[in-house]
């Protein structure tokens, strides 16, 4: 077992590493002058079980190296190659839902798949059905033991679970259930791209304090809306913990001007430059993503580590 780290979150690979108990693989990657992308593995895999982690964040230089790793260690014999996604760029655009748009997240899929990845293993992927993309075997992990042990930790006394949309509603009703919580509901309109408008919040928040949880926050006008309409609903502090903080563009910038009290957020996404002081907290799922990595090799069950 051998693995290596492309460019997009080395931080993360390294810490995978240090739990595995290893080190990471020689492998050079570089760009020509026209900025073409080359990868050399400087030792030899043949027959080897290969591990590839690299989050597809952008900019798609990240994809692309994902993609030419994958396709060198296939033409350098390795035995498998697994390819260690902690984040799983472009899938929100997993399904036709205007005239004329690509499916992405399928696209995406196909070329992981062709450049010779045998296996996948991401987490939390913004729609389930991303896993049928796929005609390798996909392993879905969830940031959820991670985020449940750190809301336990806060020890909060009547707080209230917040889906800030439905599309969420399944991963916070599973959040609430595992903290035996109340669990609410924002109804949330979105007219254009990166554009949301609260509608009506479906529970009681009263008094309460509120967590958000979503899988990722990119612009962050969804949890700025959700944490506004809250507090005018009564609401106490406002938590707000994702999987991938995206925070693209300004999103620091609203996040900290709002009445979020704290953000977490995971390692998924490299987080450099993104850290507003006293606002927002990083959580690690380097073990997590480790344990399932030893276990894949070993050939042992991976589903006991899901929520």
């Amino acid at each position: 077992m051998r693995v290596f780290a492309g460019t997009a979150n080395r931080a993360l690979a390294q810490q995978i590493v240090e739990f595995l108990g290893t080190e990471l693989g020689a492998c050079e990657i570089g760009q020509f002058s026209d900025g073409e992308i080359s990868v050399q593995f400087n030792e030899n895999i043949r027959g080897v079980d290969v591990f590839i982690v690299q989050s597809t964040v952008p900019p798609a230089e990240n994809l692309m190296e994902l993609l030419v790793m994958i396709d060198a260690a296939s033409r350098a014999s390795a035995a498998r190659i697994t390819a260690v996604l902690p984040y799983y760029g472009y899938a929100r655009q997993d399904r036709k839902d205007q005239p004329r748009v690509a499916i992405t997240a399928k696209l995406v899929a196909n070329l992981i798949t062709m450049a010779g990845a045998s296996r996948v293993l991401t987490m939390d992927l913004h729609a389930g059905q991303i896993q049928g993309f796929f005609d390798i075997p996909l392993d879905h992990l969830f940031a959820a033991p991670v985020m449940v042990e750190y809301i336990r930790n806060k020890e909060l006394e009547e707080f209230t679970l917040v889906a800030p949309d439905i599309g969420s509603v399944r991963m916070a009703r599973a959040f609430a259930k595992k903290l035996k919580v109340p669990f609410a509901l924002i109804d949330k309109r979105r007219p254009m791209p990166n554009v949301s408008e609260i509608v009506n919040i479906i529970g009681d928040v009263d008094g309460r304090h509120v967590v958000i949880i979503d899988d990722l926050i990119d612009t962050g006008g969804t949890i700025v809306n959700a944490a506004v309409a809250l507090k005018e609903h009564g609401a106490r502090d406002v938590y707000v913990g994702c999987t991938h903080g995206v925070l693209s563009g300004g999103a620091l910038g609203k996040i900290e001007a709002s009445p979020v009290k704290e953000l977490v957020v995971t390692n998924t996404i490299p987080a450099e430059g993104k850290k507003p002081a006293g606002k927002v907290r990083i959580l690690s799922v380097a073990n997590l993503l480790g344990e399932a990595m030893r276990r894949i090799h070993n050939g042992e069950s991976v589903s006991s580590l899901f929520l």
